[in-house]
């Protein structure tokens, strides 16, 4: 089969692509509105950029009425924080993923936990193993509504770690974390079944 996107329907190349661009890890991005209502939402197209500053980047889609619960607090504060979803916390994520209305807290739907960041002012989720406190870098709009995205760019400011986590030499082991990570519809994958591949010295 061959899909040329110029003539396929968008919504058949976003099936596609979803399905074979896998597995993609979820940013669980938590906010504070305006209000002082708290928020937290799962986003799937999800990738660092850069490592001096740590940068990385993910995609909001626009909703039927108008920007996502996340985006607009996002864009009012300049700030949120970057949850890791792991295997305990897998269905409660998928909770928060109900389209409900700004005035909902869904941490209190999801039955999450608030916790404190030090330098900003948008809550980690307390469930987590490791959440990253960010600032807002810049925003970038892309495709054509009712299907277009804005793709927001943060700055890692702060990150919280679980001491489990961490190996002698300072890294995490992705193992201890039991991340969770996005296939297609509504199918999702554990990080288990790993092997290794020495990288070659040419």
């Amino acid at each position: 089969m061959i899909l040329n996107p110029a003539s396929h329907p968008a919504p058949d190349m976003y099936k596609v692509m979803s399905g074979l661009i896998v597995p993609r890890p979820i940013a669980f991005v938590s906010t504070i509105s305006a209000d002082g209502v708290h928020n937290v939402a799962p986003f799937s197209y999800f990738m660092p950029i850069c490592a001096t500053p740590p940068l990385f980047a993910f995609s909001v889609g626009q909703r039927g009425d108008g920007q996502k619960h996340t985006l607009a607090n996002i864009l009012h504060s300049r700030e949120f924080v970057l949850n890791i979803v792991t295997e305990d916390i897998a269905e409660a994520m998928n909770a928060t993923a109900a389209d409900v209305g700004p005035e909902i807290d869904e941490f209190q739907l999801a039955g999450l936990n608030p916790a404190d960041s030090d330098l900003i002012s948008a809550p980690r989720v307390a469930e987590s193993l490791s959440n990253f406190e960010c600032r807002l870098v810049e925003t970038r709009e892309y495709g054509n509504s009712p299907r277009s995205y804005t793709m927001v760019v943060g700055e890692i400011v702060l990150a919280h770690i679980d001491d489990r986590l961490l190996r002698e030499d300072g890294s995490a082991d992705p193992l201890q974390l039991k991340a969770v990570g996005r296939l297609s519809g509504s199918t999702y994958c554990r990080t288990t079944g790993i092997f290794d591949l020495e990288r070659p010295v040419a």
